[in-house]
């Protein structure tokens, strides 16, 4: 099982220097991925829990993808409604190919309606924008001539049964974001109905989860996964290996973005983790 990081590309510590440091950082430690997330518009609803600056995210893996040599880089997740699917298509094969083919493309419908406003996107139809964008990326992609994007994984976040029905429909991976154990073995069992009655194989499961090192235990039924004493945590990952994850995304951003100006604190409980692989 692959273990990838969730690097902070916003708020009030965050700018090229500190971005190069945490790529150093995830590469140094040997995590597998580094994954980034996506806004374009920071409207008060997003600015809420991630404030400016914010990089967005086809620009911020470009660059580190020059500063790194192994680790592979991804989004986590593109909002899809926010960009056309052409141009989705045309970056995301670009960067793939200037990376060395170290893409994965994680997708999600997005939630925040001011900046579908701002964007002048329909908030009440991204969930059909999202399977418009999936369907488009994988017939340009098809075109190899012309995109010549070897293969990118499509990582599809999303709680819901249509966004379990999406990931069987178009993904290669369910990617859910911070939630308990049970929650992803019930959505788990979900998906495999689903791909039963389309007639489809089952994605492979590839959850993003919290990091949160706490000096005592906290109750299981108070804590997603990820969260907790470092016993509890490493337990948290081999529950989800046993559950068949491929990947596991840990993102050590509790929720301050005041965080983002120490960074040294989430850079321990990586490498805490990174000795325990």
């Amino acid at each position: 099982m692959e273990l990838g990081v969730n690097v902070p590309n916003f708020g009030p510590g965050t700018n090229p220097e500190r971005l190069r440091d945490w790529a150093r950082v995830v590469e140094g430690l040997g995590y597998d991925l580094l994954m980034v997330s996506d806004h374009v518009v920071i409207t008060p609803d997003v600015a809420e829990q991630y404030p400016a600056p914010f990089f967005e995210p086809f620009t911020t893996l470009s660059w580190l993808a020059g500063i790194t040599e192994r680790v592979r880089l991804g989004t986590t997740v593109l909002i899809a409604p926010y960009r056309h699917p052409l141009l989705v298509a045309r970056m995301a094969a670009n960067l793939n190919a200037l990376s060395g083919g170290r893409l994965v493309l994680g997708v999600g419908v997005g939630w925040a309606p001011q900046e579908f406003e701002a964007l002048g996107a329909e908030h009440a139809r991204r969930g059909r924008q999202t399977d418009e964008l999936l369907t488009e990326l994988r017939r340009a992609w098809s075109d190899t001539a012309d995109y010549g994007t070897g293969t990118i994984p499509i990582w599809i976040g999303g709680k819901t049964t249509a966004g379990l029905r999406r990931t069987v429909r178009y993904g290669d991976a369910w990617h859910p974001l911070r939630h308990t154990l049970d929650f992803m073995r019930d959505g788990l069992d979900e998906m495999r109905t689903i791909a039963e009655s389309l007639g489809r194989p089952v994605p492979a499961f590839a959850p993003r989860i919290l990091l949160r090192l706490t000096d005592k235990p906290l109750p299981d039924d108070e804590r997603v996964a990820g969260e907790g004493s470092l016993e509890q945590v490493l337990r948290d990952l081999d529950a989800l290996r046993e559950l068949g994850a491929q990947s596991v995304v840990l993102d050590p951003f509790v929720g301050d973005p005041a965080e983002t100006e120490r960074p040294e604190v989430a850079w321990q409980a990586l490498a805490t983790i990174a000795t325990h692989r």
